[in-house]
């Protein structure tokens, strides 16, 4: 498991969640996420750890070409968008309610060849871990995923459920309380962890 902790840039402010549209340039394509804050809030804009965690993969922190990688909590897709175009099979996963608005910027940015290798799939952490092979994939990914103490059981619990011996775990994460400290000491507990740039 490896951590992606950043500082937020001074003077940022909200707005930029609330426009319709994110653009960036990661793997040689032009990126358009759509973002929807009035009907999903967190799920529906593009965090600055989604950001981080994708120009980790573009710099080629891990192989991904032909690698099984799944993304949790992807909200808008954007990591799970530059992995595939950088050659992953990838799952894409969060809530049901989510799963439409995700699959559309999936479908509005990956070109149909890519496509055929990335599912989008529902996933709850904790609940119906069933419909997943245990130890099934090679990469998990998470992009501020770490900010509600009670969900931090259920994550541990799908998370090692998803390993297996030789999966990597990329986290990108903003630490903002204390809680958030705990949840890396349990993590240290169940997994080999490094974090990969200071806080």
């Amino acid at each position: 498991m490896a951590l992606v902790p950043y500082e937020e840039a001074a003077g940022v402010g909200l707005q930029k969640f609330h426009k319709p549209f994110a653009t960036f340039s990661f793997a040689n394509h032009t990126i358009r996420v759509r973002q929807d804050w009035r009907q999903l809030g967190v799920a529906a804009v593009v965090w600055d750890a989604a950001v981080v965690l994708s120009t980790y993969l573009e710099m080629g922190a891990v192989e991904l070409r032909g690698c099984s990688a799944v993304e949790l909590g992807a909200g808008t897709g954007l990591v799970s968008i530059v992995a595939a175009l950088l050659g992953a099979h990838v799952t894409v996963t969060d809530r049901k309610v989510a799963l439409e608005f995700l699959k559309s910027n999936i479908q509005a940015n990956l070109p149909p060849h890519v496509q055929t290798n990335t599912v989008v799939k529902e996933l709850t952490w904790g609940q119906n871990l069933e419909s997943f092979s245990p130890g099934e994939f090679d990469l998990i990914l998470g992009a501020d995923i770490i900010y509600l103490e009670e969900t931090f059981t259920d994550l541990l619990q799908t998370l090692e459920y998803l390993c297996n011996d030789h999966s990597v775990i990329l986290l990108a994460c903003r630490i903002r309380y204390e809680r958030d400290n705990n949840f890396l000491a349990m993590m240290e507990r169940q997994f080999t962890c490094s974090k990969v740039c200071p806080r």
